[in-house]
């Protein structure tokens, strides 16, 4: 009696440590999880931050006064004369 009694208490305390031990893994598993996760969202945060300059940077870029500046500097384009000017009706 006393035989089947020690199993079960070895049993118990087996099933103890594996149940401690699938609580660790549990454990280490998330928290490397939690440092991708805290790893992406500091990527995001550096993207969000480059999109917002991009925008800036396409905002005067675009800008119609930007465009004429770059037209008679660097592409050195003159606007024609008032006479040089055909419309086209459609």
């Amino acid at each position: 009696m006393a035989a089947i009694r020690y199993i079960g208490v070895g049993t118990l305390i087996l099933v103890l440590l594996i149940s401690a031990l699938a609580v660790i893994y549990s454990k280490y598993h998330s928290r490397l999880i939690f440092i991708e996760i805290q790893k992406q969202e500091r990527e995001l945060d550096q993207y969000e931050v480059e999109w917002g300059q991009l925008q800036l940077e396409l905002t005067t870029l675009a800008e119609q006064n930007r465009v004429e500046q770059v037209a008679r500097e660097q592409l050195k384009l003159v606007m024609p004369l008032r006479e040089k000017i055909v419309y086209i009706k459609p």
